[in-house]
């Protein structure tokens, strides 16, 4: 079986477009290629490398930033070490001045236990010749007394 008819029978295929109508179709479909290829296929173009420009402008800035804040990120760490380093110093000065402070009061403690322990010795020095002096006289006048009762007589 065959497509197409035998001109003898003179019936039309109506699976066959006419001759015409293939010309017309081949024609607008030549027409709207070329509008099409001529202003909307560079409107695409456009808006597609516009959105290219702008994800790779995002891109740019995005890297840009990271970089910033790596910068920021380093200048912290180095600000942080630096703080750190400073607090160390000023603890060990303070623990150094603290110990001068107690060595200091230490020095001062001994130099006032031994002012303390010499006017105390000094005093008990003073008391006892003055003990050893009252009971020398003590001691002569009961001997004097004493002698005087043994011989019976006043001796002055």
């Amino acid at each position: 079986m065959s497509f197409r008819t035998s001109a003898a029978e003179g019936a039309v295929n109506p699976l066959i477009p006419h001759t015409a109508e293939l010309i017309v179709g081949t024609i607008a479909f030549a027409l709207l290629f070329f509008v099409l290829r001529s202003k909307v296929v560079p409107m695409f173009e456009k808006a597609f490398a516009a959105r290219t420009e702008a994800i790779q402008g995002g891109m740019e800035k995005a890297e840009k930033a990271q970089r910033d804040a790596q910068v920021a990120l380093e200048q912290y760490t180095a600000q942080l070490s630096d703080a750190r380093g400073e607090a160390q110093k000023i603890r060990e000065e303070a623990r150094v001045q603290g110990a001068a402070i107690i060595e200091d009061l230490r020095g001062k403690a001994q130099e006032e236990a031994a002012r303390i322990t010499a006017a105390a010795t000094a005093s008990i020095e003073a008391e006892r010749q003055q003990a050893i002096t009252s009971l020398r006289n003590e001691v002569g006048s009961l001997a004097t007394e004493l002698a005087s009762k043994i011989v019976g007589e006043a001796l002055d």
